[in-house]
């Protein structure tokens, strides 16, 4: 979520989503080749159908904003997910699992990705609520966002028009330090204890949505 601040604030904040979502497709697919083996497909299925319907809602809600607009719209969601991670993180409850929640999830995580390609916080949070384990947990989500990636991408090309030529020439400028930062983060996430490393998460994200308020 950092990284989609610092596009926000370096482009227009939707050109911006427009140049990350090839970005992430590229990330997903070195994540899907080093953790495919780990993805369990029954909750990723639970979750997939409701995430696609929000990113529908994100393409009509998001497709004539002005800008300015847009720009704040991405700040809240972020502010908002840095509090629902934040209330994750410090609740001992277990986040119940009812009918509606893995919907309400998706809904809420297809939206965020199509606005502003942040449905990390909402489908992580489904994924700790399941308690897999740290493999299962990291190749099911990166199946989950190859395959909504994936479906984003005519909207971006055709609906929204935030992908193009220029936008790609952009995205293949930044990718070959996707896979440097992909490799050195799998030894680095080793040697960084789990309350560290989520609380890092926390003020980096915070600090992204701060700075696009700012900007």
């Amino acid at each position: 979520m950092l990284a989609v601040a610092i596009l926000a604030i370096t482009y227009e904040t939707k050109a911006s989503t427009g140049i990350m979502l090839p970005i992430l497709i590229g990330a997903d697919v070195v994540a899907v080749w080093y953790y495919h083996r780990h993805a369990q497909w029954g909750y990723l299925i639970r979750l997939a159908p409701w995430m696609a319907l929000g990113v529908l809602v994100g393409v009509w809600s998001g497709k004539d904003l002005p800008n300015e607009v847009f720009k704040q719209g991405m700040a809240m969601v972020i502010l908002v997910s840095v509090v629902f991670m934040f209330w994750w993180d410090r609740s001992k409850k277990t986040v119940p699992r009812s009918k509606v929640f893995a919907p309400f999830m998706g809904l809420a995580a297809g939206f965020a990705t199509m606005v502003g390609n942040l449905a990390g916080a909402f489908s992580n949070i489904y994924f700790l609520a399941m308690r897999l384990p740290k493999e299962q947990f990291i190749g099911t989500a990166a199946w989950l966002f190859f395959m909504i990636n994936l479906f984003k991408l005519p909207f971006h090309i055709w609906v929204w028009e935030t992908i193009n030529k220029d936008s790609l020439l952009i995205s293949l400028q930044i990718y070959p330090a996707v896979l440097v930062g992909f490799f050195v983060g799998v030894r680095l996430v080793k040697y960084i204890r789990d309350q560290n490393y989520r609380q890092m998460i926390l003020l980096l994200t915070a600090l992204g949505a701060v700075i696009i308020f700012l900007r």
